[in-house]
């Protein structure tokens, strides 16, 4: 009986050891698919405080708060298995898939960039009642989440594929890859909406430093409070910038051409940077086009 139960126990023990060892590649992976979808999850940080902008400031965290758990939905109710899914049966399906949201991320820049244009060109913005009544009506906030909740579907997708292709040459069980995807999922997740939310608090605090008897914080907390509409309108630019060069690397990538290389650029931050540039005047050339049928479609049936 004692033999019985010290085998038992060495098995036990012998069974934790494999499953703290899976643990650790499962962390392993997902660390390393992480950083590979970094530069994704920079775009998306860019591009969410845009959605938030123009609420009262006791509504922005909980905005934030749902699109944070409908980005957590994208990712683990419907890209995650849709992606193993994919993976395993129909891997040849995931770059048109992935194409055709980038197109769609093209439209969104290129129609902001559009709107942008038209109202200087034109003179016919909205006027300021017309906006108050934008930012006022009841389901603006729900447009809004919803905006933003699919614009992350788009770019969760792309950062899931990236840490997908990362696992699956690595490790071939579904099991491990989803356990590093979940991992990715989460922890993506976290980072980028809690820094979206200390982005859009930042006047808030800033307020509060303004109000200390420390005259170091004071005038941390005013520049803060200045520099607020500033940095807020640069990510606004870098966001609208980021839809098209993100989708518009999603398509050009698709077809397996890396604009750098034309250049003789394979590495670096030159090669970075050339390959970003060519890509985001794609994105914009393919989004006018779709924002061009667009509009004529609905003038058509107007």
């Amino acid at each position: 009986m004692p033999s019985g139960l010290a085998a038992l126990l060495d098995d036990i023990a012998t069974i934790t050891k494999m499953a703290a060892a899976s643990l650790d590649d499962v962390a392993a992976a997902a660390g390393k698919a992480s950083t590979k979808a970094a530069g994704v999850v920079i775009d998306d940080t860019a591009v969410t405080p845009q959605y938030v902008t123009g609420f009262t400031p006791d509504r922005e965290l909980p905005i934030i708060w749902r699109i944070a758990k409908g980005s957590l939905v994208n990712k683990l109710v419907f890209i995650l298995p849709a992606a193993l899914l994919l993976s395993a049966f129909l891997p040849w399906a995931i770059t048109p898939i992935l194409m055709v949201g980038g197109a769609y991320l093209c439209f969104e820049g290129a129609e902001k960039v559009w709107a942008e244009f038209h109202e200087e060109v034109t003179g016919e913005g909205e006027s300021l009642a017309e906006e108050v009544a934008v930012l006022t009506a009841v389901d603006h906030e729900k447009q809004m989440v919803a905006g933003a909740v699919r614009t992350d579907f788009i770019l969760s997708a792309e950062i899931m594929a990236i840490a997908l292709k990362e696992v699956a040459g690595t490790y071939p069980s579904i099991w491990m890859q989803g356990g590093a995807l979940i991992i990715v999922a989460i922890a993506i997740t976290i980072a980028v909406y809690g820094f979206v939310g200390l982005i859009v608090k930042m006047d808030d605090i800033g307020l509060h430093m303004a109000k200390r008897q420390n005259g170091g914080a004071q005038a941390l907390g005013r520049g803060l409070v200045l520099g607020m509409p500033k940095l807020l309108a640069t990510l606004s630019i870098v966001g609208t910038a980021a839809m098209l060069w993100v989708g518009g690397q999603i398509i050009v990538h698709g077809f397996h051409i890396h604009p750098a290389e034309w250049f003789g650029l394979h590495e670096g931050a030159l090669a970075w940077f050339t390959d970003a540039a060519l890509c985001g005047a794609f994105g914009l050339m393919v989004g006018g086009i779709i924002v061009a049928i667009h509009h004529w479609w609905v003038a058509r049936k107007g």
